[in-house]
């Protein structure tokens, strides 16, 4: 998902997708632990993906209270 999407999003998609997508990465881990995954860079994007929702939620406070 690139920037453009996420700021469409209102709050609550962004806090449900986050949950959502950490819980995705937590099983990716394990199942990558259990057995090698063929592409790791998943894991690298799952990643990036959660960082970018988080910084949307932060830039929305920051803007809110001023």
């Amino acid at each position: 998902m690139n920037k453009a999407e996420i700021r469409e999003l209102n709050t609550k998609d962004l806090k449900d997708r986050v949950q959502m997508e950490k819980a995705e990465y937590v099983k990716m881990k394990l199942d990558h632990a259990i057995s090698p995954a063929e592409n790791t860079s998943n894991l690298r994007k799952v990643r990036k993906g959660i960082a970018r929702t988080l910084t949307e939620l932060r830039r929305r406070e920051i803007n809110g209270q001023k």
